[in-house]
């Protein structure tokens, strides 16, 4: 799978730096919240690293913001998000690339994602904020989706919407499976 990097360091940095000052909250707690080691957290805030989805969705959870914050630049009026492009997270233990197409501005509840995933490892995702819904359209392919107690399988145009403050699947059946998610927040 084509591996990308994830969003610019120095927008994450600035970010935790940022959302770590408005809960009033030291390194050493919010390390311990996310269940991030002290030294990665510490190496995300001086702009270096290289964190997958897993500890940004963890760092976001313990911060109580959506991911998106962690991420997020001014967007321009109109934005167009070439096949190809945006800001790639990539999963630390499977083969799952989340590109961010439209962030969650100020005001706004939503997150607006496109999916590469390839069979093997399934991408097993923990409980996001409290009232987090993920809504999915699988593209192509073929995916086992949602709730892990109760996840379904979807082929080419179906939807699923669940609840994401619980654990959730997205595991590959077919290569080159894509799909389109967004997250909204309650």
């Amino acid at each position: 799978m084509d591996r990308r990097t994830t969003a610019p360091l120095d927008v994450i940095a600035r970010a935790l730096v940022r959302e770590r000052g408005r809960r009033d909250m030291s390194l050493t707690e919010l390390a311990r919240l996310a269940g991030v080691a002290k030294s990665t957290l510490s190496q995300l805030e001086q702009g270096t690293g290289n964190p997958g989805i897993e500890t940004l969705w963890a760092l976001s959870t313990a911060l109580e913001v959506p991911v998106t914050q962690l991420l997020q630049d001014e967007a321009p009026v109109v934005q167009v998000v070439r096949a190809g492009e945006g800001l790639v997270l990539e999963s630390e233990s499977s083969d799952y690339l989340a590109t961010l197409l439209a962030p969650c501005p100020p005001g706004v509840r939503r997150d607006v994602y496109r999916l590469v995933a390839e069979p093997g490892t399934p991408q097993r995702s923990e409980a996001h904020l409290p009232r987090v819904r993920e809504h999915v359209v699988l593209c192509t392919g073929r995916a086992e989706v949602g709730p892990s107690s109760a996840s379904v399988e979807l082929g080419p145009g179906d939807y699923v919407s669940y609840p994401a403050d619980g654990p959730h699947v997205f595991a590959a059946l077919e290569p080159g499976t894509t799909a389109v998610l967004v997250s909204e927040h309650a």
